[in-house]
Formats: C-alpha cells, structure tokens, sequence
C-alpha cells in the first residue's frame, strides 16, 4: 500500500482549503439563499454585513477534517491503480484511461464516509448570517461554533442528520473525482508531447487548475442538490420530502438553469485551489518518496 500518497494528500487538501474557502462560501449562499443574486452582489453583502470573518465561517472543521478526505481520496485512488496494474500482470508500467477513471470514482466514493459530517457543519455555518454589528433587533445565530454545529445536528436531526445530503454527495464526488484525475492524467501527457519537453511545474499547475474545473463542471448540479439538503430544515420548516423530490422541487420551482447556478464560482474558485493541491501533493510524494532528489515534475503514461 502507498502510505505516502495518503500523507501527500493530506497536507494537499489543507492546502486547498485555505485558498478556496472564501469563494466556497460564496457558492453555497448563492445556492441556497435567494436574497443572493450573484457573486459580486453576495460578496460585497457578506463583506458589509459580516466583515472578513463571514468568509471564513465553518473552515475549522473542514480544515481539521480535509486531510482525512483528501488523504482518502488520493491513497484509494493511487493504491486502486497499484492493484489494476498487479491484476493485469502490468507492475510499474502505465494505466489505462478506464483505470484513471475508475480509480477516482473509488476515491471519490470513499470519502463520502468521513466527508460528509463536516461538510453539513461546514454548509450550515457559512449559511447562517448575521450582522458583524450585532445589533439588538438583528436574529442571534443559531450555531455558536463547528462542535457546537455538530452536537446541536446530533441532538435535533439525530446522528443521520450529519449524513443528510450524503447521496447526492456520492453522486458529485465520484464522477467528479473520476473527471478530475482522468482530466489531470490526460493534460500532463498532452502537454509533455504538446512541448516535446518534460513536465515542468507550470505545467502541472495548469494540469491541476484545469482538472479541477472538469470536475466541478461534471458536479455541480450535484452539489446544489446536496447543499439544499443539508440546509433542508435549519431555518424553517423541511420543504423536501428526499433526493428525487428536491430535485423535481427545485426544477419545477426555478428552472433546470438552477442546477448550474454556480457553476461559474465553482470553475473560478477550483482553478486556484487544484493549483495548489496538485503541486503540493506531487512536491510532498516526490520528496518523501525519494528525498531531495525525487522532487521533480511528475511523468504520467497513458496506454
């Protein structure tokens, strides 16, 4: 088993988070509160309501929890890929596009089960507004922090409530992550024969930054489903009944246009933060796998 590529992955997923997290939260207001009309206007109101802070609401917990998903995501995917090349008689040699695919849906898919609780907190937390005044009319928050989030889910909604939104996110995470790795793989090996020389490290960041917006592409209708479900009955009364009714719900009442609502922010948002995570993540392999030595750009195969 690869145990670097779960370390990698995890300070890489860290990383990701920090430079993503104020965008973030402006993508789950925009799907879930209609006063949000786009991105500019639901930046400037959350800046003059809620200061620097309103951005940052919720990174806590995905901050100490991301490095166990992303830790997941990238040692399922890199060992499912160690053990299609051990069945096919192929150790060492490179893996074919179904593999790259069907490896980052297996990672994808594993993550849900540590993922999920922190992403529910996460959502609820950047959904609860108020003003950074505190003014003596204004509603008191109903969360006071992520562990208070969690136990107050716990206790009303019960232990599922922490897994509400779960399908959904199997559904965006798996086809995402398939996208995503495939799309990485793809694009390195492109630009290797493209250039006619070795991967250099701007290459891998375009590689990364470009990936990340083919997974979110794939996603996103998903992800709106998903953050309407985790926010489904924290304010007011449940308005779906489940997955399929949210869905036929939100299409009936907004149009199927509402599923890529936030496809903009998302693609803007992951081509930084992919950046960020893949050059992390092929720094740290290449430097706990062979020292000083083995940090280099990557050279990926496709058959």
């Amino acid at each position: 088993m690869h145990i670097v590529d779960f370390v990698s992955g995890s300070f890489a997923g860290a990383c990701g988070v920090i430079v993503g997290y104020p965008l973030d939260t402006v993508k789950v207001r925009i799907q879930t509160q209609k006063q949000f009309t786009g991105v500019y206007q639901c930046a400037v109101a959350t800046f003059s309501s809620e200061g620097v802070h309103g951005f940052f609401k919720g990174m806590a917990l995905p901050l100490a929890t991301v490095s166990l998903t992303s830790s997941v995501v990238f040692g399922t995917y890199r060992n499912c890929l160690q053990c299609m090349s051990h069945a096919r008689g192929n150790v060492g040699g490179p893996n074919t596009k179904l593999e790259i695919f069907l490896s980052g849906l297996a990672g994808g898919v594993a993550q849900i089960s540590v993922m999920s609780p922190g992403d529910t907190v996460k959502v609820r937390l950047q959904c609860q507004t108020e003003s950074k005044r505190r003014e003596a009319n204004f509603a008191k928050p109903k969360y006071r922090g992520p562990v208070h989030c969690l136990l107050t889910i716990v206790k009303e909604e019960g232990f599922l409530g922490l897994y509400r939104g779960a399908v959904p996110l199997m559904l965006r995470d798996g086809p995402s992550f398939a996208t995503y790795f495939l799309t990485y793989t793809v694009m390195c090996e492109w630009l290797t024969k493209t250039t006619g020389k070795k991967l250099d490290w701007s290459s891998v960041m375009l590689a990364g930054g470009v990936s990340g917006m083919a997974g979110w592409t794939v996603g996103t209708p998903m992800d709106v489903i998903k953050a309407r479900l985790q926010m489904d009955g924290a304010r007011e009364t449940r308005r779906y009944k489940g997955f399929f009714h949210c869905i036929t719900e939100t299409a009936r009442v907004e149009g199927a246009g509402v599923f890529f609502k936030s496809l903009g922010i998302n693609c803007l948002r992951a081509f930084p933060v992919n950046m960020v995570v893949f050059f992390t993540y092929e720094v740290l392999t290449g430097f706990l796998k062979g020292g000083a030595e083995g940090v280099n750009p990557p050279q990926h195969g496709l058959e």
